[in-house]
């Protein structure tokens, strides 16, 4: 359970910047490469990031991000939707990305992204993430809940465990510069 000093809210579409920062946090790097091949030239990547939150028409939006704060500091946030099935999603993709594809689980709410900053993490708040993602899932009919995480990331595949998430499928990560995460990636699931 959450520490009583944290408050979720809903993101504002002026923490788009923010959002973006945690998110590469999240994300180990895959957020930087995406960012990175549709960035102007001389276009910092974390302004390509909030750009792209800024939107309202998509999955990857403020609008479908909560954030904790922590003695009225941002300490973290997750973005998570409803993962669809819809045409065009099973082309093929970049083969970076690949692998993050292929552990795509349908009819789940996704937490795609759920980052902390590292002098918030062990106070209960990821839980706390988990459990609002669980209660969103819940008021849209949807029966579980799914995320991808590197295996190399033991203290988040830990935290997920102990929330009640199994490993379903693995995937090898496609080296690249930008991307921290090396080894496999997890599709972890959770049933409601």
């Amino acid at each position: 359970m959450a520490s009583a000093d944290v408050r979720y809210r809903p993101a504002r579409r002026d923490e788009t910047r923010r959002i973006a920062e945690l998110y590469s946090i999240a994300s180990d790097g895959v957020a930087d490469y995406v960012w990175s091949r549709i960035a102007q030239p001389g276009e910092d990547i974390l302004d390509v990031g909030a750009r792209r939150y800024a939107r309202e028409d998509t999955e990857f939006s403020y609008r479908n991000c909560t954030v904790a704060e922590y003695d009225d500091r941002v300490a973290g946030m997750m973005v998570a939707y409803r993962m669809e099935t819809f045409p065009g999603r099973d082309a093929e993709p970049d083969p970076v990305l690949k692998p993050f594809a292929i552990l795509e689980h349908p009819e789940s709410y996704y937490i795609c992204g759920l980052a902390l900053y590292p002098e918030f993490s062990n106070r209960g708040i990821g839980s706390g993430f988990i459990e609002i993602a669980q209660q969103h899932a819940r008021a849209t009919d949807l029966r579980q809940l799914s995320l991808i995480v590197f295996e190399r990331n033991a203290g988040a595949v830990r935290l997920y465990q102990r929330n009640g998430f199994v490993e379903i499928a693995r995937q090898p990560i496609v080296p690249h510069a930008l991307i921290r995460g090396t080894g496999e990636a997890l599709l972890m699931v959770k049933d409601l």
